[in-house]
């Protein structure tokens, strides 16, 4: 069976047994998760409904992809600058396309430090009590 996944901004053809380099994914060399945007599944001629298959892979490793130089240059100029740059990539082993008995990703972090920032907040201050108008003393003539 394979599947065609979307991680990353790009989307992968995968089958179980495949190896595949995809953009930074959190987690550790060893973990497992699960790629949960499935476009499309299929076995053989059939497509199955692609809501309910999942596709679970293990990460291999997180590496650094190939060097990529960025040169620029202004002709006449004397202006020339080089610049490389190598882009965050984890490798993962595609274990199983199917359906269902896949554990889902764990949940993303953002929410808990949002709730622990309000938590750690000053509470609210309270309004001083407004003062009494000073009374000005007439000078008499």
């Amino acid at each position: 069976m394979f599947a065609v996944v979307r991680t990353g901004g790009k989307q992968y053809r995968v089958a179980a047994g495949d190896k595949i380099a995809v953009e930074k994914l959190a987690g550790e060399a060893g973990d497992t998760i699960t790629l949960g945007d499935v476009l499309l599944a299929g076995e053989g001629d059939t497509l199955p409904d692609a809501g309910k298959v999942t596709v679970s892979a293990e990460i291999i490793a997180q590496a650094k992809s190939e060097k990529v130089v960025v040169f620029k240059k202004r002709r006449r100029h004397n202006y020339r600058r080089k610049n490389g740059h190598r882009q965050q990539m984890t490798l993962l082993r595609i274990t199983d396309v199917g359906t269902g008995s896949a554990k889902k990703a764990a949940p993303k972090k953002e929410a808990a430090p949002k709730a622990a920032a309000e938590e750690k907040k000053a509470p609210a201050k309270k309004a001083a009590p407004k003062k009494a108008a000073a009374k000005k003393t007439e000078a008499k003539k």
